[in-house]
């Protein structure tokens, strides 16, 4: 069983749900859908928007491991501080840390835990869930990132444009957004990428997508993007690494294997594609052939 400290509140409140009284799903729902805003509330106003008792309150947060509700509301004004840190702000803190080793091995052994951590919560059956949606070629898909995340959304774009017809990414000029809106029907598939320092246009994206009746397929960190409270599906993803910047390699990865599955479920259409596809890049002479 991983420490309870080495998780955020929202983690704890995943992990432990199923173990969680009917009231306190209520509120742990609650929570979520308004994370980590309404947990900052005085324990009062956090009952009453929950439909909840005080009590109910405080017994939840000891059964996620916190000594009362005052230690589980330190604990989200701490992980609010850290979703608004700057780079520079994130440098300085990993410079206080003692060193120990090459820079390249305490990098590795960050990412190692990130992917570590991220495997131990991810929901297998929403995994799953995720590849059957994009699986199906009844609904279209649109792709968006963020100013650093764009080059994730690029990534996942160029394969699925491969494995399946009807696969759009949203261009980089959130003044344009609206334009793909227009075109998103009910029933489609809208994949964004979003971490820390959360970007608002991603946010409108995701409330005027969901309002179409867009699925919403979210990759985020670990704390969670507020565009999560749109998504049917969120992969929550370890980020931090000894860098002023964060690391994007465990949401990279959950990507690829998401790749793989759809790939997997849809291969009798998609060698088709690849061969056609193939035979493309021949005409165009794209690539070096050596025979």
């Amino acid at each position: 069983m991983e420490p309870a400290n080495n998780k955020t509140v929202a983690e704890r409140l995943r992990g432990a749900f199923e173990e969680l009284t009917r009231a306190e799903r209520q509120l742990a729902n609650a929570l979520l859908d308004n994370y980590p805003m309404l947990g900052i509330e005085s324990i009062t106003a956090v009952a009453e928007s929950a439909g909840v008792s005080s009590p109910t309150v405080v017994r939840m947060a000891k059964k996620l491991g916190f000594g009362g509700f005052p230690e589980l509301q330190a604990a989200l004004r701490a992980e609010l501080q850290a979703t608004i840190s700057s780079p520079i702000t994130k440098h300085d803190l990993w410079a206080e840390t003692p060193l120990h080793g090459h820079l390249l091995s305490r990098f590795a052994d960050a990412v190692t835990e990130n992917i570590r951590q991220t495997l131990h919560q991810l929901d297998k059956r929403t995994f799953d869930a995720a590849a059957e949606l994009l699986a199906g070629e009844s609904r279209n898909v649109h792709v968006v990132g963020g100013r650093i995340t764009r080059s994730m959304a690029d990534h996942f774009f160029t394969h699925m444009q491969v494995i399946r017809p009807g696969v759009t990414q949203i261009a980089s000029n959130s003044n344009s957004w609206p334009h793909y809106v227009l075109n998103m029907r009910p029933g489609d598939v809208l994949v964004a990428f979003d971490i820390r320092r959360y970007e608002h246009d991603i946010l409108r994206l995701a409330e005027m997508a969901r309002a179409r009746d867009v699925t919403i397929i979210l990759f985020t960190d670990q704390w969670g993007s507020p565009a999560a409270r749109h998504a049917a599906h969120c992969f929550h993803a370890r980020i931090e690494v000894p860098s002023a910047w964060d690391s994007t390699a465990v949401i990279l990865f959950i990507a690829e294997a998401l790749i793989a599955a759809i790939e997997t479920r849809t291969w009798e259409t998609t060698s088709q594609r690849m061969s056609e596809l193939e035979e493309l890049f021949d005409k165009t002479k794209l690539f070096r052939k050596f025979v």
